[in-house]
């Protein structure tokens, strides 16, 4: 098990660029197997997640080409679909979150599909039920294997049909799935509360590219016209906006000045707006972000006075994943926030390792937290502490970044999953971090 040494204390100064967006990249390159020729992905990461996906098709019998500079070629015209029956399969599955979405792919183009509970980070309960009785309504019987933990999809033998559907929650990738299923069925698909993430637009308009027929992109109703078969394409990847946001809380953290570079500005929504809701000055420059340094930043009020709220909610609302980097940067504020974490249950008790450091934080239930900022008056201090998952170890990196002392974060695999390089690039900006 790997760790982090932090020495912090340290400004940063320069400018950084977000690397692909690993929640958009997972759907694209499950996409890639519904077809036959030959699909170019630019600005893959270089994360675990994403390498683990990548081996996980290769093993499948994908042809995947690594041409540099984050472009890959895949191709799954010699799919092995009698691996995904192997117990190697189920394994890795069961460790990999983003396998879950190698579902709709596969019932779509072969008939069937057999997956394990996809693992991943520990944040609490996280359902399939909207993946698999989507994916039912189309035409498909499923079974589940509750002494092995394992879903079974078959296609009838007439294969998957358009149909009408309400989803019972707006998941994002439930949706992705069901999409992915949807276009090569027969007839028209049409999918409401579904999910409107940039990711999604992106999957969507990447298999309208394909030869999908695909409208009512970025809205949360699709119409999907089945076709008999896509073609391949080349498709860039977004930049990561949960990227985007850590380096915003680490410069306010930090009192530093920095510039994040091609950040698709107009694909950020409410991310922006609700670090100036915490206080933190920012300026668009072009598809730039210029975040100056700052002394002090101020937590605003609702108009009637009350505390700030800040919630998470399906786009356009607030991305869950950056929570835990608005929760540590409100540590140093003036003033204090309410931390609404509404869509996972266990995904605020890190603010434990936070609280040991000299934070003020209440955490009322497994939802909901409040935050009394120090207004960088009282400094964090260096602590000892394990990452539970992605998010929670970046809150917990930028932490650590802005304490007196030397801090060690244990289990920063889980870092690794979601952020590349991340000490090498922090590093540059003038950060002090070792990996042991």
């Amino acid at each position: 098990m790997a760790s982090f040494v932090i020495e912090g204390g340290h400004k940063l100064s320069g400018e950084i660029t977000p690397q692909g967006a690993k929640n958009e990249v997972l759907e694209i390159l499950c996409a890639t197997i519904l077809t036959s020729e030959e699909v170019v992905v630019n600005n893959v990461p270089d994360i675990l997640d994403v390498n683990n996906l990548i081996q996980l098709m290769r093993d499948m019998g994908v042809k995947v080409f690594s041409k540099g500079n984050g472009q890959y070629s895949f191709q799954a015209d010699e799919v092995n679909i009698s691996y995904i029956y192997s117990d190697e399969f189920m394994q890795k599955c069961s460790s990999l979150r983003g396998s879950v979405m190698l579902i709709g792919p596969l019932v779509a183009r072969f008939g069937k599909a057999l997956i394990s509970k996809p693992g991943g980070d520990k944040i609490g309960r996280r359902r399939i039920d909207t993946h698999l009785l989507g994916i039912q309504k189309l035409g498909a019987d499923f079974t589940y294997n509750a002494e092995q933990d394992v879903f079974e999809l078959v296609a009838s033998s007439k294969g998957l049909r358009g149909t009408t559907m309400l989803l019972d929650e707006a998941s994002v990738t439930g949706t992705a799935n069901i999409v992915m299923s949807a276009v090569l069925a027969s007839g028209t698909t049409t999918i409401y509360n579904a999910a409107c993430e940039p990711y999604i637009q992106q999957l969507c308009k990447m298999l309208n590219n394909m030869g999908a027929q695909i409208s009512g992109i970025s809205s949360n109703l699709l119409t999907i016209k089945g076709v008999d078969a896509l073609h391949g394409c080349e498709h860039t990847v977004l930049p990561d906006m949960i990227e985007v946001g850590s380096f915003i809380g680490m410069a306010a953290m930090t009192q530093s000045e920095i510039t994040i570079k091609n950040v698709s500005y107009e694909n950020l929504g409410i991310i922006p707006s609700s670090f100036r809701r915490l206080g933190i000055r920012l300026e668009q420059r072009g598809d730039d972000i210029f975040i100056p340094s700052q002394e002090h930043y101020e937590i605003e009020s609702f108009i009637d006075g009350s505390i700030m709220t800040l919630a998470d909610a399906p786009w356009p609302g607030l991305t869950p994943d950056l929570l835990s980097v608005l929760l540590v940067v409100a540590t140093q504020a003036k003033g204090s926030v309410l931390i609404h974490q509404k869509m996972f249950e266990s995904r605020l008790f890190f603010v434990d390792n936070l609280i040991d450091m000299g934070a003020q934080i209440i955490l009322c239930d497994p939802h909901r937290a409040v935050v009394i900022g120090h207004d960088h008056q009282l400094t964090l201090r260096g602590k000892q502490m394990t990452s539970p998952d992605i998010r929670a170890g970046i809150a917990l990196l930028i932490a650590a970044m802005s304490a007196k002392g030397v801090s060690r974060i244990h289990n920063i695999e889980q870092i690794d999953r979601g952020y590349q390089n991340i000490e090498h690039r922090l590093n540059a900006l003038g950060a002090r971090i070792t990996r042991m």
